[in-house]
């Protein structure tokens, strides 16, 4: 027996039971799209994550024991007029983004196993080897820091697109600060005589050290997400990490016959490019807001000024690292104002001053 029933459109929820504008559009069309087409990173972000101003009319639908909603823009000090405006320059999404780990992991991976068939390990400089094993095992932990940070913050943004720019520096910064315990893990393997446990010791007591830590700590003892991103990558990864990856260790790394290590650090030079273009252009869109701007610009400086005197300090206190290798080539004095530079042009690009010197 066929029975047919007729179903009222206005009072059917049922899938395709209404006819509107572009309901035969094979793209979604509930968001406008920064370009002239939505890019697959948008239609994958964009709302993903909702909004009782956009699409969740009833409100939400779970909140904090607290009375706390599930998302808040309360979260962070400075404001912005539309934080689904934000759209991450590098497109990344999950999938890319796996892909992207991936790709780096097989890079990394091909470079010390070559190296270590080569026998290369066991031509490195012996005062390099301790250098290696007691400044690049207490580095590991700067990045684990602003790693464990990030995936504090990448819970609290506004939007999904936040979150996802978030959440993906989170993930490279974690990947990184494994990649270097497994790089020494392996040189392990040659080098008997590496220990693998007095990078911790010197993060921890190492008076070289104790300023990045301090640093780190207090990006961690923040619950400020905006503040914690602009602490990482404007202060801390130009004034301590980018110093020491790209300034000490891969600029002096050849004269003490490493090819390896470079490589391996590559990664988080590049990493940290992305990242900071990410940053840059949400921070810029906060200063640049019409009816928080002005507020917002104010908020951000007092941040660049506490975090950014913090990393400074720290920078100031690796000088004696420079020193170390029997075959120098770097100069810490040329590396630090080349990064002063970088800072400079990071803040110029958001529209903020300068950092204090």
């Amino acid at each position: 027996m066929n029975i047919q029933v007729k179903v009222d459109e206005d009072a059917s929820g049922a899938a395709g039971s209404k006819t509107f504008p572009g309901s035969d559009s094979r793209r979604y069309n509930y968001f406008e799209p920064k370009g002239r087409k939505a890019t697959h990173y948008e239609d994958v972000t964009v709302d993903v994550q909702p909004d009782p101003e956009r699409y969740l009319a009833q409100g939400w639908i779970i909140a904090f024991a607290n009375g706390d909603p599930t998302y808040s823009k309360d979260w962070t000090k400075v404001k912005s007029s539309n934080w689904h405006a934000y759209r991450a320059p590098d497109q990344e999404w999950e999938r890319t983004h796996f892909q992207r780990q991936s790709t780096i992991i097989g890079m990394t991976q091909n470079v010390i196993q070559n190296g270590r068939r080569s026998g290369a390990p066991a031509r490195f400089d012996k005062q390099w080897v301790k250098i290696l094993q007691d400044h690049l095992g207490a580095y590991k932990h700067v990045e684990y820091g602003i790693g464990t940070a990030l995936m504090h913050a990448q819970r609290l943004g506004y939007t999904q697109m936040v979150n996802n720019a978030l959440l993906t520096n989170c993930s490279y910064k974690i990947r990184f600060a494994q990649d270097i315990t497994l790089y020494l893990g392996e040189l392990n393997l040659d080098l008997p005589e590496l220990d693998q446990s007095a990078g911790k010791t010197h993060w921890l007591e190492d008076p070289f050290w104790q300023d990045a830590r301090a640093a780190v700590e207090g990006v961690m003892g923040t619950n400020d997400y905006i503040e914690q991103y602009l602490a990482i990558n404007v202060c801390i990864e130009p004034l301590i990490c980018e110093l020491f990856r790209s300034g000490f260790i891969m600029q002096d790394a050849a004269a003490q016959n490493d090819f390896i290590t470079p490589s391996v650090i590559s990664a988080g030079e590049a990493d940290y490019e992305r990242n900071l273009v990410n940053c840059v252009e949400l921070l810029s869109m906060l200063v640049a807001d019409k009816a928080h701007g002005a507020e917002n610009r104010v908020i951000l400086a007092n941040w660049l000024n506490e975090h950014g005197g913090r990393a400074l300090a720290a920078a100031r206190q690796l000088q004696p690292l420079w020193s170390l290798p029997v075959n120098k080539r770097a100069r810490f004095d040329e590396v630090l104002a080349v990064q002063l530079a970088r800072v400079d042009s990071i803040t110029n690009a958001i529209g903020l001053d300068p950092l204090p010197r």
